[in-house]
């Protein structure tokens, strides 16, 4: 299937997310320090704005599908959020390195939306997915065994040697795997459900499966224990949600949901968080982050509305405060998604993302009736985006999980609006579903938006 180019930007954005700044491959290094989040790199600020510029017109050229699409699948809870972390700016100390993150924070709505807006947005994401691993993936394994240089470094809390990848932190590293490599096992599963005799499906297994090897090989080598936890379990989900069983009673999903959730809660409420921590390899401390929540809370500039969109770190007197605390050591987050957000956005924040991942998971569920593969996919993004943000700052703009949540949010709503699309793909796109092409007649907005009308084949 035919893809448009423009699908090209949001592939070097991922690209440049998952591995390292545009500065660093120029020839430059990565900025750090305070000073680097209130002014920035130039180079990186204009390569973001050259794909920010680039993405808006490529979505104003698509003119009434854009449009038709944003109508039929925007998420209210989505740009309430959005909308305030844009009002946050008017109470920041730091209103205008604010405006420029939030700005920034537009652009990766802007890549999914040129994903979800292509004329073939099924077969877009596809090749989204492609283009974005076999090329961060191998790179990782290649960095890290024969260029150690690249692709090791030095823990800054312990001193020991840490593996990065491609990118510049373990923690960067274990997310782009772990957010590709679900990408990877729904690949593998569409293609085991596709005909046998459909043509490459044996090469693109295999290439699949070696790549699904590569990753596994990264999660055991580079110990990333979040990353590893968030990939079975959201493997785990996807297999799951593949039995008949839970095909025919979609209720059962939300068993699996709640049982997962019941879980959870009962490992922490009743003290089995020391165990659980130590069976996959880490201190009851989570390596120091409980030590940094129990600091930085009490921290908190205002626990209504926050210190404003990306505000929190900046402060002079957070500064001085972890100075003391922690000499030696530079912290630019909280590892922690929820408790993030609360210094930044208040307990506001924190009610308007749980808003985002309760649509996020209702729309997940819906996707998964009209198309259950792609489904499970996508509400494994919403659980493992909630789990991954307990322990590390997943809902901070330009980071894999926020983005991946982000693309499961709008992406199931395309899904559930069921309206004909216009370039009606053939019948074994979506197995086990039968499309349903619409009358000739003249289009309509809703047509325009590129989704697809399915029911279930009997």
């Amino acid at each position: 299937m035919h893809t448009s180019k423009a699908l090209w930007l949001p592939v070097i954005y991922l690209w440049i997310l998952g591995s390292r700044p545009v500065s660093f491959w120029v020839g430059g290094s990565a900025s750090a320090g305070v000073n680097s989040q209130i002014d920035g790199s130039p180079v990186d600020a204009a390569f973001f704005q050259i794909l920010l510029v680039a993405g808006l017109c490529v979505l104003v050229h698509r003119g009434r599908r854009t449009l038709a699409f944003l109508q039929a699948n925007l998420s209210i809870p989505l740009l309430l959020y959005f909308f305030y972390c844009l009002m946050s700016i008017f109470w920041s100390d730091y209103p205008g390195p604010a405006l420029k993150k939030w700005i920034k924070a537009v652009g990766d709505v802007v890549m999914i939306l040129i994903v979800f807006t292509d004329g073939q947005p099924v077969a877009a994401l596809r090749r989204l997915y492609s283009r974005t691993a076999f090329l961060l993936v191998p790179l990782s394994l290649l960095f890290i065994k024969y260029y150690p240089d690249l692709g090791r470094g030095y823990n800054q809390w312990t001193g020991a040697q840490m593996y990065t990848g491609v990118s510049y932190d373990k923690n960067i590293l274990g997310v782009t795997t772990y957010v590709l490599s679900l990408g990877t096992v729904w690949r593998i599963l569409e293609l085991l459900r596709a005909d046998e005799k459909s043509p490459h499906r044996r090469r693109q297994l295999l290439a699949y499966g070696t790549l699904l090897i590569m990753a596994v090989w990264i999660f055991i080598t580079a110990d990333s224990a979040t990353s590893i936890v968030c990939f079975v379990l959201g493997t785990g989900v996807m297999l799951a949600t593949s039995v008949k069983f839970m095909r025919r009673k979609p209720a059962a999903v939300h068993m699996l949901v709640l049982s997962l959730a019941v879980s959870v809660s009962l490992v922490t409420l009743l003290g089995g968080s020391a165990v659980a921590t130590r069976a996959v390899g880490r201190n009851p401390t989570l390596t120091g982050r409980t030590e940094i929540w129990a600091d930085v809370i009490p921290l908190a500039l205002n626990p209504v509305v926050g210190a404003g969109f990306e505000s929190f770190w900046l402060s002079p007197r957070v500064r001085e405060r972890f100075a003391v605390l922690m000499p030696g050591l530079s912290l630019n987050e909280a590892h922690n998604g929820y408790i993030e957000v609360y210094l930044n956005l208040g307990w506001v924040g924190v009610v308007l993302i749980g808003l985002l991942l309760a649509n996020g998971y209702r729309r997940a569920v819906k996707a998964f009736r009209c198309e259950p593969t792609l489904g499970a996919l996508l509400l494994a993004y919403v659980l493992t985006a909630t789990i991954y943000s307990i322990t590390e700052a997943g809902f901070r703009m330009l980071g894999a999980n926020w983005i991946f949540l982000l693309l499961a949010v709008i992406g199931a709503g395309s899904i559930t609006t069921g309206v004909a699309t216009l370039a009606a793909p053939p019948p074994d796109l979506v197995p086990g579903l039968r499309v349903i092409h619409a009358p000739a007649r003249r289009p309509t907005r809703q047509d325009l938006a590129g989704n697809i009308l399915c029911r279930k084949t009997t």
